[in-house]
């Protein structure tokens, strides 16, 4: 069965339960619940590894939390370089962002630096509620999440947004506690892709974060 609902379709979970979940450092919002979120335990499953470690970029000098997935968990970003050192940057972190969810779902640690340095706000929050549904139902994923169609555009004050297709029609879901895979219900069919605009802003690290997301579940601007 493909993994996902949409990211913002991922439930509706008060704030307090988002507390349990995320990460230390890199945010740059002054919102009390972001501080709150800094400080908290992220692992509702209980098991204890020890957290990524921060690790320097070789490219931008910024310092990094390291995010490793599971051999059996992969995203694909189709469409690289841009030309422009701008969005190149831009997409680079959104990617990221995109991959510091899935550590949160997918990986047992202490905590989750990554999910806080790559998103701040309402997509945190949303980040947040996404990846506490998956340890409500007992699940995570496994197998392979295509992002295309990715566009960045430079807005005005110095943010940009980033618009893009997902296709789970190879993620399925994973029971936590047996590991069985359900590979049921997969139709891969170009309706199931998904098509979301993010709103990116640079903190004064020289990140670029997510701070908020829109998604459009079978979305005719994602067929093919």
């Amino acid at each position: 069965m493909n993994r996902r609902p949409t990211l913002l379709a991922a439930a509706a979970m008060t704030a307090a339960a988002v507390l349990s979940l995320s990460a230390c450092g890199g945010g740059d919002s002054d919102s009390k619940d972001e501080d709150k979120i800094a400080g908290a335990d992220s692992n509702p499953g209980g098991q204890k590894e020890k957290s990524p470690s921060p690790k320097a970029s070789e490219e931008d000098g910024v310092d990094r939390p390291e995010i490793k997935l599971p051999k059996d968990v992969k995203n694909v970003f189709e469409g690289g370089k841009t030309g422009d050192p701008k969005k190149d940057a831009v997409l680079a972190d959104h990617e990221r962002m995109l991959d510091s969810i899935d550590e949160a779902i997918t990986v047992h640690a202490e905590d989750h630096p990554a999910l806080k340095f790559y998103s701040k706000g309402d997509a945190l929050l949303s980040a947040g509620r996404y990846v506490e549904s998956f340890y409500k139902a007992n699940t995570t994923w496994v197998g392979e999440t295509r992002y295309f169609n990715r566009e960045v555009t430079l807005l005005k004050g110095g943010a940009a947004a980033v618009t893009y297709c997902g296709d789970d029609a190879k993620a399925y879901s994973k029971d936590r506690k047996t590991g069985k895979v359900d590979r049921t219900g997969d139709s891969g069919d170009s309706n199931d892709f998904t098509f979301y605009s993010t709103r990116m802003e640079k903190n004064t690290k020289g990140v670029w974060q997510a701070a908020r997301i829109t998604s459009d579940e079978r979305s005719e601007k994602c067929g093919r």
